[in-house]
């Protein structure tokens, strides 16, 4: 639970150093932004101390000198494709992303639909933008990317594409998720701005993996097991290695494209400022990291929090059988296996003990707090009302909510709103609790621990219902399940 990541020095250094890098190129840098720019939790849950918003809001810094290009690919708005974390479509979450941006004073210049050939839901979808006054621009397809060069770096190539106007020196590409073209967005404009004699550079901040960690460092590791469904693979970067004699890492993917920018570069300026893809990154997270323990701790939780994951998703028909194999490949390369999750344990010596479906949470002293479900309550919602009494100093054998109000709200739950559970949920327990508290002293002490779960590790023998997702989510508290189905 300790913190392990100097978050101000990360503001202060991520921010200069990408300064330095707008400079380097004549005062113009496309800055290709990979991973979540706020709510970024898998950082903030593998480096403590790191805030899900750490990007945003370093990137604020520059706020008066950057604008914001939002990529979308025409391929996922022909198929709907769904953002699983907010359940929102992509075309849907480039407007909120949009607002979210603009609500914290960064300029949002335009929106680039990419792989764009002739789809009549892009056109849809630029006419819905350009009514909205959202400038709108198409990069087509082009055959043979990215290897075709010679296409490429031509007037048929990155030439065809739509000239993206902007005005600041520093323009961040980002995106709702991967795989829309931001690089090419990036490259594209360095093409363009090139014909028309403006010298504009290009870098990519992107936080995993850490460069300047160790190849099999846990949070390196936990980056793999985040990425498990891509296959993407860490790597030493065999072209940074050549150049400078120094280890780092890099993914697969980059080290299989630098060639093909390199060639790209060559054309466009006629030579390539980068030795490496390594080079190309900003990624200043490895130097912030305070405390290496608790960042080996935090990502072998996580990396153990994955493979549940995976395992759910497979249970719900969404996951593969690749998926887990690989994660439970890099449980050996991190020395830890699922028994490593001390509640994992717990819950399941519960179980064992009761009959009954159990959960159990580590709080932030080390204390292991269990629960079954009962005819009353599930064992996730009995497991808050459990952590919560002993933060408080409440005796275990006290009863917060009576039988008496519980029933009633059952029944209602079954025989008004058809519901097959009569168990409450997490939601039905906290309103319950809440309401009690104008009256009751110790509900409203129980209540005030609850931000002390925020950080926990908790696990449940039983998949939750995603009601009961949400508000562990809510609470901060980082939850693993069994791919058991109730």
């Amino acid at each position: 639970m300790k913190y392990g990541f100097d978050n101000d020095k990360y503001l202060r250094i991520q921010s200069e150093h990408i300064k330095e890098r707008i400079a380097q190129f004549g005062n113009k840098l496309y800055l290709e932004l990979g991973g979540k720019l706020f709510d970024d939790h898998h950082a903030s849950r593998v480096l403590p101390g790191f805030q899900p918003d750490s990007k945003l809001r370093m990137l604020s810094q520059l706020s008066d000198s950057a604008e914001i290009v939002i990529v979308i690919s025409a391929l996922d708005i022909e198929k709907n494709k769904v953002r699983q974390d907010l359940g929102i479509t992509y075309d849907m979450d480039v407007l909120r992303l949009r607002t979210e941006f603009m609500n914290r004073g960064f300029l949002v210049g335009s929106v680039v639909i990419t792989h764009y050939n002739g789809q009549k839901s892009a056109d849809n979808y630029r006419q819905k933008l350009e009514r909205l006054g959202i400038k709108a621009y198409y990069h087509y397809t082009i055959e043979g990317y990215p290897h075709n060069v010679a296409l490429i770096d031509s007037d048929e190539g990155f030439g065809r594409n739509d000239y993206v106007e902007t005005t600041r020196p520093l323009v961040i590409v980002t995106a709702p998720g991967p795989g829309s073209g931001k690089m090419a967005v990036c490259l594209s404009q360095l093409y363009q701005e090139n014909k028309r004699g403006i010298e504009a550079g290009y870098a990519k901040f992107e936080t995993f993996p850490v460069w300047n960690l160790p190849l099999k460092h846990p949070v390196n590791i936990a980056y793999e097991a985040a990425t498990a469904d891509l296959n993407d693979v860490n790597m030493i970067d065999p072209f940074h290695l050549e150049a400078y004699n120094k280890t780092a890492i890099n993914y697969n993917r980059d080290i299989e494209i630098f060639p093909v920018l390199d060639a790209l570069f060559e054309g466009i300026y006629g030579n390539n400022p980068y030795k490496s893809p390594t080079d190309m990154g900003v990624n200043m997270v490895g130097f912030c990291i305070s405390d290496d323990e608790a960042c080996h701790e935090a990502s072998k939780q996580e990396i153990i929090r994955r493979y549940y994951t995976a395992l759910n998703a497979m249970a719900n028909g969404a996951g593969n059988d690749s998926e887990v194999a690989k994660i439970a490949l890099l449980f050996k390369q991190a020395g830890i296996n699922s028994a490593y999750r001390n509640t994992t344990v717990a819950a399941k010596e519960k179980q064992e003990q009761t009959g009954h479906t159990a959960a159990a949470i580590e709080l932030e002293d080390g204390t292991i707090i269990t629960s079954k479900s009962s005819p009353l309550l599930g064992c996730s919602a009995a497991l808050l009302l459990n952590s919560i009494k002993h933060l408080a100093g409440i005796d275990h054998e006290t009863k917060l909510i009576s039988q008496s109000l519980i029933e009633p709200i059952q029944y209602t739950k079954v025989n008004y709103l058809q519901g097959r559970n009569p168990r409450l949920h997490t939601d039905e327990v906290l309103v319950a609790l809440s309401v009690l508290s104008t009256t009751d002293e110790k509900c409203r002490l129980a209540l005030e621990q609850l931000p002390k779960l925020k950080g926990c590790q908790a696990h449940t023998t039983v998949m939750l219902s995603e009601v009961d997702h949400k508000i562990f989510k809510k609470l901060g508290i980082d939850l693993t399940c069994d791919p058991v189905k109730k």
